[in-house]
Protein backbone atom coordinates (compact mmCIF):
# COMPACT_ATOMS: atom_id res chain seq x y z
CA UNK A 1 0.00 0.00 0.00
CA UNK A 2 1.76 3.18 -1.10
CA UNK A 3 0.05 6.54 0.11
CA UNK A 4 0.26 9.52 -2.83
CA UNK A 5 -1.02 12.76 -3.65
CA UNK A 6 -4.18 13.06 -5.93
CA UNK A 7 -2.16 15.77 -8.21
CA UNK A 8 -1.67 12.99 -10.81
CA UNK A 9 -4.92 11.05 -10.31
CA UNK A 10 -7.97 12.22 -12.95
CA UNK A 11 -11.96 12.87 -11.70
CA UNK A 12 -12.51 9.59 -13.83
CA UNK A 13 -10.56 7.20 -11.33
CA UNK A 14 -11.55 9.49 -8.30
CA UNK A 15 -15.01 9.07 -8.64
CA UNK A 16 -15.71 5.19 -8.62
CA UNK A 17 -13.77 5.23 -5.32
CA UNK A 18 -15.60 7.83 -3.66
CA UNK A 19 -18.93 6.03 -5.09
CA UNK A 20 -17.66 3.02 -3.61
CA UNK A 21 -16.40 4.68 -0.45
CA UNK A 22 -19.91 5.97 0.23
CA UNK A 23 -22.28 3.49 -1.08
CA UNK A 24 -23.64 2.61 2.08
CA UNK A 25 -23.80 6.74 3.15
CA UNK A 26 -27.44 8.40 3.86
CA UNK A 27 -26.51 10.79 1.44
CA UNK A 28 -25.21 9.74 -2.36
CA UNK A 29 -23.76 12.00 -5.36
CA UNK A 30 -23.61 11.38 -8.81
CA UNK A 31 -20.76 12.87 -10.86
CA UNK A 32 -21.86 16.11 -11.34
CA UNK A 33 -23.28 16.72 -7.62
CA UNK A 34 -19.69 15.84 -6.43
CA UNK A 35 -17.64 17.64 -9.01
CA UNK A 36 -19.53 20.55 -7.72
CA UNK A 37 -18.85 20.06 -4.12
CA UNK A 38 -15.47 19.45 -4.63
CA UNK A 39 -15.38 23.11 -6.30
CA UNK A 40 -17.31 24.84 -3.97
CA UNK A 41 -15.33 23.79 -0.85
CA UNK A 42 -11.90 24.39 -2.88
CA UNK A 43 -10.39 20.92 -3.31
CA UNK A 44 -6.30 20.75 -4.00
CA UNK A 45 -5.92 17.46 -5.43
CA UNK A 46 -2.29 18.76 -4.83
CA UNK A 47 -2.69 19.00 -1.23
CA UNK A 48 -5.32 15.77 -1.11
CA UNK A 49 -3.88 12.37 -0.60
CA UNK A 50 -5.06 8.73 -1.52
CA UNK A 51 -3.62 4.75 -0.29
CA UNK A 52 -2.95 3.10 -3.36
CA UNK A 53 -3.22 -0.73 -3.61
CA UNK A 54 -1.05 -1.21 -7.15
CA UNK A 55 -3.19 1.32 -9.40
CA UNK A 56 -6.41 0.89 -7.64
CA UNK A 57 -7.75 3.58 -5.10
CA UNK A 58 -8.18 1.61 -1.23
CA UNK A 59 -8.86 5.12 0.67
CA UNK A 60 -8.76 8.83 0.29
CA UNK A 61 -8.70 12.30 1.60
CA UNK A 62 -10.58 14.94 -0.20
CA UNK A 63 -8.95 18.36 1.31
CA UNK A 64 -10.22 21.73 0.29
CA UNK A 65 -7.70 24.53 0.92
CA UNK A 66 -8.98 28.14 2.06
CA UNK A 67 -8.92 31.07 4.80
CA UNK A 68 -10.53 30.10 8.05
CA UNK A 69 -10.92 32.67 10.46
CA UNK A 70 -7.41 34.53 9.09
CA UNK A 71 -5.62 31.24 9.23
CA UNK A 72 -5.04 28.95 6.22
CA UNK A 73 -6.49 26.17 6.54
CA UNK A 74 -7.21 22.35 5.50
CA UNK A 75 -11.16 21.29 5.37
CA UNK A 76 -12.05 17.61 5.16
CA UNK A 77 -14.21 17.36 1.77
CA UNK A 78 -14.20 13.81 1.74
CA UNK A 79 -12.79 10.81 3.77
CA UNK A 80 -13.52 7.65 2.65
CA UNK A 81 -12.20 3.75 2.83
CA UNK A 82 -13.82 1.06 0.17
CA UNK A 83 -15.50 -1.34 2.06
CA UNK A 84 -12.67 -4.53 1.64
CA UNK A 85 -10.19 -2.02 2.61
CA UNK A 86 -11.69 -0.64 6.02
CA UNK A 87 -10.41 -1.68 9.47
CA UNK A 88 -6.82 -0.98 8.43
CA UNK A 89 -6.12 2.40 10.03
CA UNK A 90 -5.38 3.76 6.38
CA UNK A 91 -7.42 7.26 7.11
CA UNK A 92 -4.97 7.78 10.28
CA UNK A 93 -2.06 6.92 8.36
CA UNK A 94 -3.26 9.26 5.35
CA UNK A 95 -3.51 11.94 7.40
CA UNK A 96 -0.67 11.70 9.22
CA UNK A 97 0.89 11.23 6.22
CA UNK A 98 -0.11 14.55 4.45
CA UNK A 99 0.42 17.15 7.44
CA UNK A 100 4.56 17.52 6.78
CA UNK A 101 3.34 18.52 3.28
CA UNK A 102 0.24 20.63 4.60
CA UNK A 103 2.49 22.92 6.95
CA UNK A 104 5.07 23.03 4.02
CA UNK A 105 2.29 24.88 1.80
CA UNK A 106 1.37 27.45 4.82
CA UNK A 107 -1.69 25.14 6.35
CA UNK A 108 -1.96 25.76 9.95
CA UNK A 109 -5.42 24.56 11.04
CA UNK A 110 -7.46 21.23 9.70
CA UNK A 111 -11.43 21.39 9.73
CA UNK A 112 -13.97 18.86 9.28
CA UNK A 113 -17.61 18.24 10.28
CA UNK A 114 -18.72 15.04 11.11
CA UNK A 115 -22.07 13.19 11.87
CA UNK A 116 -22.60 13.01 15.45
CA UNK A 117 -24.00 9.55 15.20
CA UNK A 118 -20.47 8.37 13.68
CA UNK A 119 -19.12 7.34 16.53
CA UNK A 120 -16.68 5.38 15.31
CA UNK A 121 -15.44 8.54 13.16
CA UNK A 122 -15.56 10.74 15.90
CA UNK A 123 -13.21 8.64 18.14
CA UNK A 124 -10.34 8.46 15.32
CA UNK A 125 -10.72 12.10 15.14
CA UNK A 126 -10.32 12.76 18.55
CA UNK A 127 -7.27 10.14 18.81
CA UNK A 128 -5.84 12.40 16.20
CA UNK A 129 -5.73 15.61 18.31
CA UNK A 130 -9.42 17.28 16.71
CA UNK A 131 -11.58 18.44 19.46
CA UNK A 132 -14.87 19.66 18.80
CA UNK A 133 -15.38 23.18 18.18
CA UNK A 134 -19.45 23.68 17.60
CA UNK A 135 -22.72 21.58 16.86
CA UNK A 136 -24.13 21.88 13.64
CA UNK A 137 -28.11 20.69 12.78
CA UNK A 138 -29.13 20.25 9.49
CA UNK A 139 -32.10 19.99 7.41
CA UNK A 140 -33.73 18.08 4.53
CA UNK A 141 -37.44 17.97 3.79
CA UNK A 142 -39.14 16.33 0.47
CA UNK A 143 -40.43 18.94 -1.96
CA UNK A 144 -44.10 17.94 -1.38
CA UNK A 145 -44.03 17.42 2.38
CA UNK A 146 -43.34 21.62 1.91
CA UNK A 147 -46.72 23.30 2.75
CA UNK A 148 -47.19 26.74 1.18
CA UNK A 149 -45.41 29.92 3.42
CA UNK A 150 -47.42 32.05 4.98
CA UNK A 151 -46.52 35.66 4.95
CA UNK A 152 -47.11 36.50 8.68
CA UNK A 153 -46.02 40.22 9.95
CA UNK A 154 -45.78 43.77 8.76
CA UNK A 155 -43.36 43.48 6.02
CA UNK A 156 -45.03 45.24 2.98
CA UNK A 157 -41.85 45.10 1.04
CA UNK A 158 -40.53 43.06 -1.53
CA UNK A 159 -38.22 40.19 -2.15
CA UNK A 160 -36.23 40.47 -5.70
CA UNK A 161 -33.44 38.50 -7.16
CA UNK A 162 -30.19 40.46 -7.49
CA UNK A 163 -28.76 40.85 -10.55
CA UNK A 164 -25.33 41.04 -9.16
CA UNK A 165 -24.26 38.27 -6.64
CA UNK A 166 -22.99 41.09 -3.73
CA UNK A 167 -20.59 37.65 -2.99
CA UNK A 168 -17.95 38.53 0.01
CA UNK A 169 -19.85 41.42 0.51
CA UNK A 170 -23.19 40.17 1.97
CA UNK A 171 -24.50 41.82 5.32
CA UNK A 172 -23.46 40.25 8.90
CA UNK A 173 -27.68 40.15 9.52
CA UNK A 174 -26.59 35.81 11.12
CA UNK A 175 -26.63 34.98 14.19
CA UNK A 176 -22.99 32.49 13.45
CA UNK A 177 -20.23 32.48 11.62
CA UNK A 178 -21.29 30.71 8.36
CA UNK A 179 -19.62 27.05 8.12
CA UNK A 180 -17.33 26.03 5.47
CA UNK A 181 -19.01 24.91 2.36
CA UNK A 182 -21.55 28.00 3.27
CA UNK A 183 -18.59 30.70 3.84
CA UNK A 184 -18.60 33.76 1.57
CA UNK A 185 -15.04 31.98 0.05
CA UNK A 186 -17.26 29.07 -1.00
CA UNK A 187 -20.00 30.72 -2.09
CA UNK A 188 -18.24 32.68 -4.48
CA UNK A 189 -16.21 29.55 -5.53
CA UNK A 190 -19.03 28.55 -7.35
CA UNK A 191 -20.92 31.37 -8.21
CA UNK A 192 -22.56 30.41 -10.96
CA UNK A 193 -25.08 28.05 -9.10
CA UNK A 194 -26.26 30.40 -6.67
CA UNK A 195 -29.05 33.38 -6.61
CA UNK A 196 -29.21 36.01 -4.02
CA UNK A 197 -32.49 37.37 -3.33
CA UNK A 198 -33.10 40.79 -1.46
CA UNK A 199 -35.60 41.61 0.87
CA UNK A 200 -36.00 45.02 0.36
CA UNK A 201 -38.33 48.05 2.05
CA UNK A 202 -37.95 51.48 0.95
CA UNK A 203 -35.28 51.29 -0.30
CA UNK A 204 -33.50 49.64 2.39
CA UNK A 205 -31.94 45.85 2.45
CA UNK A 206 -33.47 44.51 5.45
CA UNK A 207 -32.49 40.50 4.67
CA UNK A 208 -31.46 37.98 1.99
CA UNK A 209 -31.40 33.77 1.36
CA UNK A 210 -28.69 32.65 -0.91
CA UNK A 211 -29.83 29.63 -2.85
CA UNK A 212 -28.72 26.83 -5.11
CA UNK A 213 -31.67 26.37 -7.03
CA UNK A 214 -30.39 23.41 -8.94
CA UNK A 215 -29.90 21.39 -5.19
CA UNK A 216 -32.74 23.18 -3.48
CA UNK A 217 -29.67 24.04 -1.14
CA UNK A 218 -30.20 27.10 0.84
CA UNK A 219 -26.74 28.24 2.26
CA UNK A 220 -27.69 31.03 4.18
CA UNK A 221 -30.62 32.64 4.93
CA UNK A 222 -30.90 35.98 7.27
CA UNK A 223 -32.60 39.18 8.42
CA UNK A 224 -31.59 42.32 10.10
CA UNK A 225 -31.84 41.85 13.91
CA UNK A 226 -34.12 45.41 13.93
CA UNK A 227 -36.55 43.96 11.52
CA UNK A 228 -37.14 40.36 12.91
CA UNK A 229 -40.25 39.34 13.10
CA UNK A 230 -42.05 41.36 10.88
CA UNK A 231 -42.24 38.30 8.24
CA UNK A 232 -39.15 38.92 6.20
CA UNK A 233 -37.50 35.74 6.83
CA UNK A 234 -41.04 33.66 5.51
CA UNK A 235 -41.30 36.01 2.33
CA UNK A 236 -37.36 34.94 1.34
CA UNK A 237 -38.20 31.72 2.62
CA UNK A 238 -41.32 31.33 0.47
CA UNK A 239 -39.18 33.28 -2.80
CA UNK A 240 -36.82 30.69 -2.54
CA UNK A 241 -38.97 27.55 -2.53
CA UNK A 242 -40.79 29.26 -5.95
CA UNK A 243 -37.21 29.31 -7.75
CA UNK A 244 -35.98 25.88 -6.03
CA UNK A 245 -35.72 23.43 -9.06
CA UNK A 246 -35.23 19.95 -7.01
CA UNK A 247 -36.90 17.39 -5.26
CA UNK A 248 -36.17 18.33 -1.87
CA UNK A 249 -35.20 21.63 0.19
CA UNK A 250 -31.33 21.27 2.03
CA UNK A 251 -30.37 23.42 5.07
CA UNK A 252 -26.97 22.50 6.30
CA UNK A 253 -25.29 23.30 9.05
CA UNK A 254 -26.88 25.87 11.63
CA UNK A 255 -25.51 26.05 15.00
CA UNK A 256 -27.46 24.29 17.25
CA UNK A 257 -27.46 27.08 19.86
CA UNK A 258 -29.12 29.23 17.41
CA UNK A 259 -32.53 28.18 18.57
CA UNK A 260 -34.18 31.26 16.71
CA UNK A 261 -33.59 29.97 13.08
CA UNK A 262 -33.97 26.30 14.04
CA UNK A 263 -37.68 27.77 15.82
CA UNK A 264 -38.25 29.78 12.88
CA UNK A 265 -38.08 26.52 10.27
CA UNK A 266 -40.02 24.36 13.01
CA UNK A 267 -42.83 26.69 12.36
CA UNK A 268 -43.16 26.41 8.72
CA UNK A 269 -42.60 22.53 9.16
CA UNK A 270 -38.87 22.07 8.06
CA UNK A 271 -37.77 19.94 10.87
CA UNK A 272 -33.76 19.01 12.06
CA UNK A 273 -33.10 15.86 10.47
CA UNK A 274 -29.59 15.40 12.15
CA UNK A 275 -26.76 16.89 13.85
CA UNK A 276 -23.01 17.33 13.08
CA UNK A 277 -19.96 18.38 15.09
CA UNK A 278 -17.76 20.70 13.75
CA UNK A 279 -14.04 19.93 14.67
CA UNK A 280 -10.91 21.51 14.35
CA UNK A 281 -6.95 20.70 15.03
CA UNK A 282 -4.14 23.47 14.76
CA UNK A 283 -1.14 21.60 12.68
Amino acid sequence: MEILSLAQTGFDSLFPAFEAAFADYEMQLDALQLQKMLTRRGFDPTLSFAAFDGDRIAAFTLNGIGTWKGLRTAYDTGTGTLPQYRNQGLATRIFEFSLPFLRQAGIRRYLLEVLQHNEKAISVYRKLGFRVSREFNYFRTPREQLPPVKRLGCFTGSVRCLDRHPFGALPDYGDFLPSWQNSDEAIARSSGDFIVLGAYEQGDWLGYCVLEPAAGDIARIAVRPDQRRRGIGSALLQEALNRNRAQELKIINTEVRCTALTEFLRTLHITVSGRQYEMVREI
